[in-house]
């Protein structure tokens, strides 16, 4: 799903309605008909609704909303936390409309204690504060007004966004309301995906309010939402061969750190690799081929310290030139002599490489190093890694991603609740699964597993995110048999299979 952002969405709004005709009053009665019908479906039995409107056309979404309600015998009280000499035409016509039903707006005053007790006692909230365009921090009543909402357990509809996310970038503006359903209007928004800020989203549902296809035509970003559903596998030709699905070499393990190549191992194994082989040190070369059947280990020079040493580098380059994709990294640990295998591993490969764990660690905040890389890598770090590799923080983590992958000119895996997938060339991949069960130590071994796997069976795109993909969904799956607590990183590679056999068409 194509995502879009505050800037085009206002500019395919003034398509609509300046060039091509549109009332923009039929665009706003469109909206409030899909906020209030979500409303109505919260309420249940309680037919009461409390609306917090702003003075901007989110607001006026609200206002015609609670019309839309009152005509349908819902109870209701409608509250203008913004400005009325700040209204807008729009949102100003829809309180004449609401006043001819009998309704009114009242002015919304923070220390009145009965407005608490009023939407504490009806069947929904409507937010209608602000809409895509808010860009700073809440404050006054409109911050009041977020902590009020909050502090009920009455059910949340947004209209188009909950308040207090910034909608090109998932931040939150100091407080956000936590809605339990957002109705956005005809294009999702990158704020609805992007951490934190998708965490206040609840159920999304992007509502058509009658924006012609043209004045949509250009509103579409380079950031997309990934769900599992448009995603596919093909059928495998009926004559074909194991060297037909990827010859995948997986650097990693060292003393004490003995299960994170098994993990990847085995995690690619699942995910369809022709053939995989793993290259660990010496000194657990026994302990790791004793919990292996399908993928094929080989030991590595250690010089009896349980860490791969730099003399090994002939025979890792000689097996990943073998093959077709190589992960490096899981469970490598630390030290120069590891820092500087992995450099000289990347600058003399020429085989796809995906980078994780230690192997991150070795590489530093050295960009040329990056590019040194013959192809593109795939590098898989959480913020933490990511910080060290030189990546910024800023905040938005949709932008951060894809200066990094441009300026580097690899692919990134920036891990997180939703994790975020950046190429090169510009765009950019949310993932729409996930969950904070997945938050133990082997899932990103998992991960890596996966993306090795599938670069050997599909296009460099269409392999990380759908390794990104599985691997979330996997998740989810696992969390809701097992429960987030007591899931594990090898109970998602056993749920790979019912993920990747839905997928197969």
């Amino acid at each position: 799903m194509r995502l879009t952002n505050s800037k085009a969405m206002r500019d395919a709004d003034g398509h609509a309605i300046h060039v091509l005709g549109v009332p923009s009053t039929l665009l706003m009665t469109n909206a409030a008909k899909n906020i209030a019908s979500a409303a109505m479906e919260l309420m249940g039995t309680n037919k009461n609704a409390v609306v917090f409107c702003g003075s901007g056309n989110n607001g006026g979404d609200g206002v015609s909303a609670a019309a839309y309600l009152l005509r349908r015998g819902v109870g209701v009280r409608c509250f203008l936390v913004g400005e009325r000499a700040k209204m807008t035409p729009d949102c100003a016509e829809m309180e004449r409309r609401l006043v001819e039903l009998g309704g009114a707006l009242e002015n919304f005053d923070p220390a009145d204690q009965r407005i608490k007790k009023i939407a504490g006692d009806a069947g929904v909230i409507i937010d209608a504060l602000f809409g895509i365009g808010l860009n700073s921090e809440l404050k006054g009543k409109s911050l009041a007004a977020v902590k009020l909402i909050n502090e009920t357990s009455t059910a949340v509809v947004s209209a188009d966004i909950a308040s207090g996310v910034e909608a090109d970038t998932g931040r939150i503006l100091g407080e956000a309301v936590r809605a339990d359903i957002t109705v956005t209007f005809s294009m999702a928004k990158i704020g609805h995906f992007a951490e934190p800020g998708c965490t206040c989203c609840g159920r999304l549902r992007v509502a058509d309010i009658g924006i012609p296809a043209e004045a949509l035509a250009n509103a579409a970003t380079n950031v997309h939402a990934v769900m599992l559903e448009d995603l596919s596998l093909p059928i495998r030709q009926r004559v074909s061969h194991k060297g037909d699905y990827g010859k995948l070499t997986i650097i990693g393990g060292s003393a004490g750190l003995t299960g994170a190549p098994v993990l990847c191992a085995m995690a690619a194994a699942r995910s369809g690799a022709g053939l995989v082989s793993i290259g660990v040190p010496d000194s657990i070369y026994a302990l790791t081929a004793g919990r292996l059947l399908e993928p094929m280990p080989f030991s590595l020079d250690d010089r009896g310290n349980g860490r791969i040493s730099i003399s090994a580098l002939p025979v890792i380059l000689e097996k990943l030139d073998s093959g077709d994709v190589g992960v490096i990294g899981c469970g490598l640990s630390r030290s120069e002599e590891i820092s500087e295998l992995v450099r000289l591993i990347i600058q003399m490969s020429t085989k796809q490489l995906v980078i994780d764990a230690d192997g991150l660690n070795a590489l530093g905040d050295d960009p040329q190093l990056i590019r040194s890389a013959q192809k593109p890598p795939v590098l898989t770090p959480h913020e933490g890694e990511f910080k060290r590799l030189g990546g910024l923080l800023s905040g938005d983590r949709i932008a951060d991603a894809r200066i990094f992958a441009k300026t580097r000119e690899c692919v990134l895996v920036l891990k997180g609740h939703r994790t975020v997938c950046a190429f090169p060339d510009g765009e950019v991949y949310i993932m729409s699964a996930g969950n904070p069960g997945m938050a133990k130590g082997g899932s990103g071994d998992v991960l890596a597993g996966m993306i090795g796997a599938f670069l050997g069976q599909l296009s460099l795109k269409q392999a990380v995110i759908t390794a990104c993909a599985v691997h979330a969904s996997a998740g989810d799956l696992c969390a809701s048999r097992l429960g987030e607590y007591g899931m594990l990183p090898q109970d998602m590679i056993e749920a790979i299979p019912e993920i990747t056999k839905s997928m197969t068409r």
